[in-house]
């Protein structure tokens, strides 16, 4: 699990939608068709996943990927 960041804002976000949804990861992944694994793989905040999958489960909750201005600040201490 090199570099994979179970708290960033994608997998947060999808946990918690899971959860206040009252799905098991299992359910989850019946409901939007994608497998199981990915669904755990997501949730783990593995960092190279399929954007078509990820927004396949946003879809679910009604969200999808879309790009999102940073800060400055946030661009000049990426990759440190």
């Amino acid at each position: 699990m090199n570099n994979w960041d179970r708290e960033n804002g994608i997998a947060q976000f999808v946990r918690n939608r899971r959860k206040k949804a009252k799905l098991t990861q299992v359910e989850l992944s019946d409901f939007t068709g994608v497998g199981l694994r990915f669904v755990r793989e997501l949730e783990q905040g593995k960092p190279n996943l399929m954007s078509d999958k990820v927004n396949q489960v946003l879809l679910f909750f009604g969200h999808t990927l879309t790009p999102t201005p940073i800060s400055d600040e946030t661009r000049r201490n990426m990759g440190k």
